[in-house]
This record gives structure tokens, sequence and C-alpha cells, in this order.
């Protein structure tokens, strides 16, 4: 199974990288861990198709991890998608989705396609069933006008967690425990600011993480070039072999 970064950066392109958008592929199926607004251009940097994603999971409702779903629709209608695309979100995910297509494109929401976008919306603590593969999330502690999520990523035997953006909350060692790959926000070294986790804060409850792994991703330029960063870090087009 492969984890590609599609876009490792924060909302301000800090270091120049593109924002949220993490690609799981188990062989099977292509899922999207978020779709920040700049998805489109990184999966066809990376050569990826976008028709190819199946099922996008949303950890929230911020542009910088969900601004990129209206491009990938209208990209996939101009293209002649037909396989249905399955984005899994937080309650509010549907109407949001719709809001924004129409800001950006009005009447595109409205648009007949040869595919159905179909927008699933979650509770915390609840589960759905992704084709053989499950997602399970946690409420995270990030203010976006509607819930956040901690997201796991049940799919071909391995298990992959992602914080979202949040700060420290007991909820991702649920999220974590027992994960192969735990890809975990680290905005700034040690400054701490509400709704978001540090390296620092990170280091401090290491030991509570049951995961296997740890990717640090969404990042600022200070994290990018801190030179006595442990832990992995992400840039755009990192693939991670789970």
């Amino acid at each position: 199974m492969t984890v590609t970064f599609i876009g490792s950066g924060d909302a301000f392109g800090s270091g120049g990288r593109l924002q949220a958008c993490i690609l799981v592929d188990d062989g099977r199926q292509r899922v999207l861990l978020d779709c920040g607004t700049s998805s489109l251009i990184g999966m066809k940097r990376l050569g990826i198709d976008p028709n190819s994603i199946d099922i996008v999971l949303l950890s929230h409702l911020h542009g910088d991890h969900f601004g990129g779903i209206p491009f990938l629709v209208l990209d996939g209608q101009f293209s002649r998608r037909e396989a249905d695309l399955r984005v899994v979100g937080p309650v509010g995910s549907r109407e949001r989705i719709a809001l924004a297509m129409e800001v950006l494109y009005p009447g595109s929401s409205r648009v007949e396609r040869r595919f159905k976008l179909v927008v699933d919306e979650l509770e915390p603590l609840a589960a759905a069933s992704l084709a053989g593969a499950t997602v399970r999330v946690f409420a995270a502690d990030h203010a976006s006008g509607a819930p956040a999520h901690h997201l796991r990523l049940e799919i071909g035997g391995r298990t992959i967690a992602y914080s979202g953006d949040t700060a420290w909350t007991p909820a991702l060692v649920q999220a974590a425990s027992g994960a192969d790959l735990l890809i975990c926000e680290a905005y700034f070294r040690d400054r701490r600011v509400p709704f978001h986790l540090s390296y620092g804060e990170l280091l401090e409850h290491r030991g509570e993480l049951g995961c296997r792994r740890i990717v640090l991703t969404h990042m600022t330029q200070e994290m990018i070039v801190a030179a006595d960063v442990e832990m992995e870090r992400a840039s755009d087009g990192l693939v991670v072999h789970v």
C-alpha cells in the first residue's frame, strides 16, 4: 500500500507547499484524506488521474482541507467521469460543499452529470464502510464552523490514522492506537496556539500514541526548516510504503 502526500502544506503555502491532500492507494481503491483547494493541481503535477479517486475523507471544513472538492467534481464533469465520487465528512459537509460550488461556479451544484457526487456525514465515534475498507472518526479540537475529526482508515489490512488540524486531545490516542501510520499535524516547533498541535506537544505525548510510525504534515516554515526535528516530515510528492 502507498501513501502519497499530494499536498503537505498549511493554509498559507508555507515553504511553497500545496494544501492538505493525501492519497491512500491499496491497489483496489484510491482514497483521499482531505482535498484542499490546490489538490487538483497536485494530482496533475504527480500524474495522478483525478477520475481514479474513489472516495474523499474530510477531516474538517476549512478551505485548505475541503476546498478542492468543487474543482475535482467539475474536472470529472468535463473529462466525462462515469464512476460516482463519494465524500465522507463531518455533519455540515453536504451544505458546505454545495455552497462552495455555488460561490465558485454559480449553478454548478445543480448540474446533472454522468456520475453522482455522494456526500455522507458522520458524527464523532461513528464509522462508515467503504467497499472493503472502514473509516472511523473521532472528535478533534479545531474550530471550523462544523465538527472537526481525526480519521482512522482501515484498508488493505493496514490502518492509517490522520489527525487533521487539532489541538492536543485524548481522542487522538484512540485514533492512533495500533495504527501502522499516523499522519499528524505539527504546526509550530514549540509555540502553542489554539486549535493546532505543535511538535513540542506531540513529543510530550508520543508515549501515549500506540502507532508504529509518525509522519508530520501541515507545518509552518519554522517547522519545515528546523534542524532538531527527530520525526519524519512530509513534503509534496513524498511516497510512503505501509
